[in-house]
């Protein structure tokens, strides 16, 4: 199967199963997205959906999060990895978004990652899913799906793999693109024993069809451990 053959499949297979993929993390505004996603990094979205309610409900802007203690805002994220920069970041960026950019989120990849706290796959993640903007935002999960399926080649990094997956999947489809496979990643083809036997990527996965292929050697031992029980 070629790359072109490869990823038609994939993309056919995942606007048949998932047509509507979309993030787990709840929000109702760019304002809650944006301080959700800070909040997930390195933590699940479980775990930030859990969290979120009682910080947009004591700082429900940009605004008032931009004058918010660190304290006060601790106290709400505590149970958040890494609370002491999530905070410091979070207000940091809530000044920024005021005192820079009128109380608004800019929406450039670019113009986002010069907010505290905002690197480059929160930047995609926020034009992607906001303003469907064709950035991939590659995490983990997206990292390991798209070099097991073989949608990447020798992408030693985030940035390596991004700029492949967004070459090759259709630009109408790349903002979708992001949760199709992180959410495979999270659900199907996780790190430690993939669920490859209910997966229906099956026919264009290479690491299915390389493993599938490897047949397991028969010790001596082994064969004698059969021959007793037989």
């Amino acid at each position: 199967m070629t790359k072109k053959e490869r990823y038609q499949f994939v993309t056919d297979y995942f606007l048949s199963h998932a047509p509507n993929a979309e993030t787990e993390l709840i929000y109702k505004d760019p304002y809650q997205l944006l301080v959700a996603v800070i909040l997930s990094a390195q933590c699940t979205d479980k775990r930030v959906n859990a969290t979120t309610p009682s910080v947009f409900l004591k700082f429900p802007d940009f605004l008032s999060l931009s004058k918010a203690t660190f304290e006060k805002l601790f106290s709400l994220i505590k149970s958040i990895s890494y609370p002491n920069n999530k905070t410091k970041h979070l207000i940091a960026m809530a000044k920024m978004v005021m005192q820079d950019f009128g109380g608004n989120i800019p929406m450039t990849v670019d113009e986002l990652m010069k907010l505290p706290g905002v690197g480059r796959k929160t930047a995609n993640v926020i034009t992607s899913v906001i303003d469907e903007q064709p950035n991939m935002a590659v995490d983990t999960h997206v990292f390991r799906v798209a070099a097991r399926i073989g949608l990447t080649t020798n992408a030693s990094t985030p940035f390596a793999a991004e700029k492949q997956l967004i070459k090759n999947f259709p630009t109408h489809l790349i903002h979708k693109a992001h949760h199709w496979l992180i959410l495979h990643g999270r659900y199907i083809c996780v790190a430690r024993n993939p669920k490859c036997n209910i997966c229906g990527l099956k026919p264009a996965c290479k690491y299915y069809n390389k493993s599938s292929r490897i047949k397991p050697i028969i010790t001596s031992d082994d064969l004698k451990i059969i021959s007793d029980k037989e």
